[in-house]
């Protein structure tokens, strides 16, 4: 039995459990059974867990947790690309069952050395390949907030896991919104990192040609700011670096309230379409916050090709995931079967047998204009300010890879997703904040998107509008 209730738990984020087990009020122990507890009673409900390695959890704290900022803190991986040594990771395939990774990846060992207790695993699905998560592993994953509604993805159940109280804070990883979605859809804080920001090796430092890559979701900004300061900086080999982090961190840059800041609010798609009045209004409704915050909000409509970037994504996508399926094949000695992946993955596969060279070249030569136009457009303005999704969370199916219409889902999803991609293709930070809740009950985000290497000025105005707007005792009824 856990020495500390539930209600005592879920009053902390993740750097007020570290303050409790430095205090000696609590033992790393005893924060792991709680976390343990709190997965069991819910798990059933929301379907975040992929896999449990408590064992491998009880090994560290045996070693000991260190001194770090997050010391004692029991904490979850996602099951996509991130390695545990020892642990399962499925990524959300049937194709990969059975992969036990010999090796941690950079990111677990930052993560350990910053205290944090590795003790599971949370759903994505396959590949990290959609906006929810629902896969043939595990099966769907529940928005804590609405049973049978989408807790987004592919980062969905670590913020299914975090926002039902499991965790405060959980590791995630975002290629076209993977973490904005879920954190937009779970009411938390999710903060995409500029590329080259945080390490994705030693295996490969880069996903999706550089749009992919790791982060959190958590409940309150400043873990997220410290999460960020625990674990970026370079690694060997990779490409990219992101600009440094400020002196004395991201963690401190909350201290300062910013000033002025001059904000773009894209209201419409980046093709100029309407979306759910309800996620125009709460775009509407942060301009209107941050004015009160002295900032300077300005509606335009954005210099982006939003149909050309859509189509760039695609060859990067499917060539992506062929070489996925290609290397699992290569890996465990026999080529994955269709039968084994969903009907989207093996489309996907499909199709990019067919992708020339000029083609994959092409898309990328788009996403480096797309890049130097929106950078350009940045020297006017300090941030851009857009919702994050184009609708409230839909219902399960509606997103799944087992969509046997793949033209309906390509309209489904650019319905759901009309901005979180840009980020991706262009390495710039972005942010969902937790502002606003659906007339049914669920949370809608907004989308802040800054210039590329500023997370500092993203986490110091997500304070600001967390002390004007608090999240924190918003939770879901479980």
């Amino acid at each position: 039995m856990a020495a500390i209730s539930h209600a005592d738990y879920i009053k902390h984020d993740a750097l007020g459990l570290a303050e409790l087990v430095r205090k000696k009020a609590v033992t790393p122990g005893e924060l792991l059974d709680a976390a343990i507890a709190r997965l069991d009673a819910v798990n059933p409900k929301i379907n975040a867990q992929a896999h449990r390695f408590v064992d491998i959890a009880k090994a560290q704290l045996k070693a000991g947790v260190g001194e770090g900022p997050f010391a004692g803190v029991p904490f979850m991986t996602k099951d996509l690309a991130v390695m545990v040594a020892g642990a399962p990771l499925t990524s959300g395939s049937r194709a990969w069952e059975g992969f036990v990774p010999k090796i941690d990846s950079v990111l677990t060992e930052r993560c350990r050395a910053a205290g944090l207790v590795i003790f599971g695993s949370t759903t994505s699905p396959e590949l990290g390949l959609t906006a929810t998560t629902e896969n043939k592993i595990q099966g769907d994953t529940h928005n804590p907030w609405k049973h049978g509604h989408i807790a987004g993805g592919s980062s969905g159940g670590a913020a299914a896991a975090v926002s039902a109280g499991v965790i405060p804070m959980a590791q995630a990883s975002d290629g076209g919104g993977s973490i904005r979605t879920p954190a937009s859809c779970c009411g938390l804080f999710g903060l995409k990192p500029s590329r080259g920001r945080v390490p994705l090796g030693p295996l490969r430092t880069e996903g999706w040609n550089g749009m992919s890559v790791v982060g959190a979701v958590s409940r309150s900004v400043r873990d997220s700011a410290a999460f960020l300061d625990a674990v970026g900086g370079i690694e060997t080999g990779a490409r990219y670096d992101a600009t440094p982090a400020p002196g004395g961190g991201f963690l401190a840059a909350l201290s300062s309230a910013p000033v002025g800041l001059r904000i773009a609010l894209w209201a419409k798609t980046y093709d100029g379409a309407d979306i759910d009045p309800e996620c125009a209004a709460a775009a509407a409704d942060a301009a209107k916050l941050c004015e009160s915050l002295g900032h300077r909000v300005e509606e335009i409509q954005p210099p982006v090709d939003g149909a050309g970037l859509a189509q760039a994504f695609m060859p990067i996508l499917m060539t992506s995931v062929f070489r996925d399926l290609e290397d699992r094949g290569a890996a465990r000695g026999s080529p994955v079967r269709d039968d084994e992946i969903e009907p989207l993955t093996a489309f996907y596969r499909a199709r990019a047998a067919e992708v020339t060279g000029v083609q994959l070249q092409a898309a990328i030569a788009t996403q480096q204009r797309a890049a130097i136009k929106l950078s350009q457009f940045m020297q006017t303005y300090d941030l851009v300010l857009t919702p994050t999704q184009g609708t409230p969370p839909p219902k399960h199916g509606v997103l799944s890879l087992s969509q046997p219409d793949f033209a309906q889902y390509g309209r489904d999803i650019g319905a759901f997703g009309p901005y979180t991609a840009l980020a991706n293709h262009t390495g710039q930070p972005a942010m969902s904040v937790p502002l606003t809740m659906s007339r049914g009950g669920l949370p809608i985000g907004v989308m802040f998107l800054g210039r590329y290497g500023a997370e500092a000025t993203l986490l110091s105005l997500a304070a600001q509008l967390e002390a004007a707007r608090p999240w924190k005792d918003r939770l879901p009824v479980m």
